[in-house]
């Protein structure tokens, strides 16, 4: 799967780590609504296509799944601020 990186030579595989440590980076630095979302732009950093299927899961589902993950987040950073805006679309 990663025998692309066999082929480079050292000055492209440091520039290959460089653009995989920007896109973690920014995935990372992801904060309020945005570390909700869908990121095909972490995942586009690999050589190998994005699979268009994807399964969904059903409102109910989901919305306990995002619970879960809110509460993680009260768990592993019990310190972050907390921001009362709401979700807006077009910012």
């Amino acid at each position: 799967m990663d025998e692309d990186l066999e082929k480079l030579n050292r000055e492209a595989l440091i520039a290959e780590a460089q653009r995989l440590r920007a896109g973690i980076r920014a995935h990372r630095d992801a904060s309020g609504h945005g570390l909700c979302w869908h990121h095909p732009q972490l995942w586009g950093l690999l050589p190998e296509s994005i699979p268009p299927e994807i399964a969904v899961p059903a409102w109910p589902q989901f919305l306990r799944g995002c619970l879960k993950y809110r509460e993680s987040l009260d768990h592993q950073r019990p310190d972050a601020p907390r921001i009362e805006t709401e979700y807006d679309r077009d910012r």
